[in-house]
């Protein structure tokens, strides 16, 4: 004899159902209007040195127990606020928290003035230059250095080609190596053969679009999953503040100049001079095993945008003795964002470089690799 529903359970669902709607409804006209667009990068910051386009940012922090100071360099693509996403959910809030002094290097948004720029531009002038601005504001003689992406790149080619920097540590999180495995946007200007310059706009860089719709076509359902799983939490304005935030950093990218775009396309892609110790900046060899810095890799194996062949090869890269990797069951914007990064990437972070400032040193001798899943 089937089973009679209880009619009070049943009234509840209904009227559960009935105030998500209401909900949904709600949430959609906002999203639609772009009303309630949540804040990002709000945590309090100064503007300490500029180049260019380019910024110097330092946190404000009144609670600093590590020494040396903590410099980001953060990628070329893309905006900078993902590390400072929202109050409770920021890379930057937590790194403060733990006591570390923190700065950023933000490339700003490169107009017809920076087409020229080439990778040296970045790895042998602007970075040597905030380093240079954190030492002096921070009385240190040193300072720990942490690249995020392909401001990973530029942190590798600025530490091998300056073996004497004044660096303590570092590390670098989702950075490809192998650009082979970087999917359609590696492809088309390797086994395509396409040209930088048929793609550049009128300042002579790469446009941000271009940058878009390549993202785009290394998850092509992405566009659609999304939106089902927006429709199914809707309700939920936890949830639709923090899809806002996410998918509203996915798509803001920024233009990359062009002749560094030039450089990359054919030192780091067709040369894949990276793996194939093939890199050069001014005319000298630059090697990666010359960087003998305490280092930490973090990379995720569900990354669709640096994914795990194009990143994994990089701690046999690197010459250091004491380095580390740490793999992740996470997607790229789980790496600073969301609950994965604030139980487990962040403080390995912290706890790497905490174990490399004050003088505590390294918690074992060795390289060692880490897998987690969460």
């Amino acid at each position: 004899m089937p089973t009679v529903p209880n009619p009070q359970t049943v009234l509840d669902r209904v009227r559960r159902d009935v105030e998500r709607n209401a909900l949904r409804s709600r949430n959609g006209i906002r999203l639609v209007a772009g009303i309630d667009r949540p804040g990002v990068g709000q945590t309090p910051k100064d503007v300490v040195w500029q180049r260019g386009r380019s910024q110097l940012w330092h946190y404000r922090n009144d609670d600093v127990r590590h020494s040396p100071p903590l410099l980001i360099v953060f990628s070329m693509i893309s905006r900078s606020y993902i590390l400072d996403l929202s109050p409770g959910n920021s890379f930057v809030e937590q790194l403060l928290e733990a006591g570390f002094d923190v700065y950023l290097l933000d490339w700003g948004q490169p107009d017809e003035r920076d087409a020229h720029n080439r990778l040296e531009d970045y790895a042998d002038d602007y970075i040597p230059a905030a380093v240079a601005r954190v030492l002096e504001l921070a009385g240190t003689d040193e300072l720990n250095l942490f690249g995020y992406c392909f401001g990973g790149n530029l942190s590798l080619l600025y530490a091998a080609h300056h073996p004497d920097a004044p660096v303590r540590s570092l590390t670098v999180l989702a950075t490809p190596v192998d650009f082979r495995h970087l999917g359609p946007l590696a492809d088309v200007f390797t086994v395509g053969g396409l040209d930088v310059d048929s793609v550049v706009d009128d300042q002579g860089n790469v446009p941000p679009q271009i940058v878009v719709q390549a993202f785009r076509a290394l998850t092509p359902t992405s566009q659609v999953t999304r939106y089902v799983t927006l429709w199914e939490r809707l309700w939920n304005d936890e949830y639709v503040a923090a899809y806002q935030a996410m998918t509203g950093w996915s798509d803001d990218h920024v233009p990359f100049p062009g002749e560094a775009a030039r450089q990359a396309v054919q030192m780091l892609l067709r040369d894949n001079g990276m793996l194939t110790d093939r890199l050069s900046l001014d005319g000298d060899q630059v090697h990666l095993r010359d960087i003998t810095l305490p280092f930490l890799t973090v990379r995720a194996n569900r990354d669709h945008i640096v994914p795990n062949d194009a990143s994994a090869p990089l701690i046999d890269l690197v010459g250091s003795t004491d380095k580390h990797e740490l793999c992740l069951d996470a997607g790229h914007m789980g790496l600073v964002v969301g609950r994965t990064a604030a139980k487990t990437t962040v403080p390995t972070i912290i706890d790497f470089l905490r174990r490399r400032s004050d003088g505590i040193g390294p918690a074992t001798d060795g390289s060692g690799t880490q897998q987690v899943d969460r």
